[in-house]
């Protein structure tokens, strides 16, 4: 029957006979991939074979259909994507890629952070390894990432990102730069206040300090009162030369920051957005999985090929597993190209999880696992 003489129910019982074709279909393929994965275990052969893959692609192409060339290009694309998943799931199924630690997240572990006494950091710390954690303060997140990396201390803290000024740009281009693996992440919740030597009155107070992303969590704040920011390198530090200077400048730090300088609040809950968070990553030189472990990060550098985000993106949705964050990074090299940061929810000993790691990490130029770690919101026991 001529296609344009069918009416509706007909078309949809067309098409639903044809899925079902594409269905049984797509099951006996999958179920050959399968086969194929085991023969390439038994010869030592890489999963991903980028001849194979073009060249069933160009025959896709050239039978295409006019107009469905890209289509059936994707379509296929698809399809070969959950082979490699299924080959991967197959072959590592029984396996764990990384080898790995238990963190030691107590007292006697030596932390560095930046900044000083009162820094959101050294709450971030405790929260972590307990109120007696007596963190080593150090002047840039360069520095506790080079210690990290040395071995000069087990655990640095970094801050990552702030729920109402977003991402911490710097420690995530540091990233890039440093090998190290993230044990656990914690959030604390940040109440920034204006702190000023005692007798400063507020409408002397033209100048405020503080680290950048403190002072974009108040922006509003300052616009209202006509004050200048001044970035500095932390809000502790920040608080700590406002002590010490006889100008009428304030910093913006948390009020038992204020507190522990001797400094008056001359206004506090000053955040844009109240309640107002700061995640904080816990670093370390060798991976270490905790039990409850259900985040993990990656960073990776895609190729300048058409729909490699939309390909890279769809693995998730594969292997079944929540994306929860992706961030891009220019490299700094004047080329423009960008690292994506990923978090995900997932847990190396899952299967899917593997057979993710090992496809990113077997096929991309450039791949880089941060960890598998879980979230401390009080003092881990």
């Amino acid at each position: 029957m001529n296609i344009d003489e069918m009416n509706l129910d007909e078309l949809r019982a067309g098409i639903n006979a044809l899925d079902a074709t594409i269905q049984d279909a797509f099951s006996q393929r999958m179920e050959l991939c399968k086969g194929v994965a085991r023969y390439k275990q038994r010869n030592g052969m890489q999963i991903f074979q980028t001849a194979r893959e073009k060249e069933i692609l160009d025959r896709i192409r050239s039978n295409a259909p006019e107009g469905l060339g890209a289509s059936s290009s994707l379509l296929f694309q698809t399809i070969m994507d959950i082979s490699k998943y299924l080959q991967y799931r197959e072959i590592h199924q029984q396996n764990t890629p990384y080898d790995f630690t238990m963190p030691n997240l107590t007292t006697t572990a030596t932390v560095a952070c930046q900044g000083t006494a009162g820094a959101n950091a050294e709450t971030a710390a405790k929260q972590i390894f307990g109120e007696d954690c007596q963190p080593e303060f150090m002047t840039t997140f360069a520095d506790i990432f080079a210690a990290v990396q040395s071995g000069r201390v087990q655990y640095g803290i970094i801050p990552v990102q702030n729920s109402t000024a977003g991402s911490v740009r710097q420690a995530y281009d540091l990233m890039a730069e440093y090998n190290f693996y993230i044990a656990r992440t914690t959030i604390v919740e940040i109440t920034n206040c204006l702190a000023v030597r005692p007798g400063t009155r507020l409408e002397d107070v033209k100048d405020v300090y503080s680290h950048q992303q403190a002072l974009a969590q108040c922006s509003h704040f300052l616009d209202a009162h006509k004050m200048t920011p001044h970035p500095y390198t932390n809000t502790a530090t920040a608080a700590a030369m406002v002590s010490e200077s006889t100008e009428p400048i304030a910093a913006v730090c948390s009020e038992p920051c204020a507190k522990i300088h001797g400094l008056e609040i001359l206004a506090s809950g000053i955040s844009d957005y109240v309640p107002n968070f700061t995640r904080f990553f816990c670093i370390c030189k060798g991976l270490e999985v905790s039990d409850d472990a259900d985040r993990i990060s990656v960073m990776l550098r895609l190729p300048h090929e058409e729909g490699s985000l939309y390909r890279l993106l769809s693995k998730f949705v594969i292997c079944g597993l929540n994306l929860l964050k992706l961030e891009s990074r220019p490299i700094r090299n004047g080329s423009f190209e960008v690292l994506f940061h990923l978090d995900f929810s997932g847990n190396i000993h899952d299967p899917s999880v593997v057979a993710l790691l090992s496809d990113l990490s077997e096929n991309l130029e450039y791949f880089k696992f941060l960890g598998n770690y879980g979230e401390s919101s009080t003092p881990v026991e």
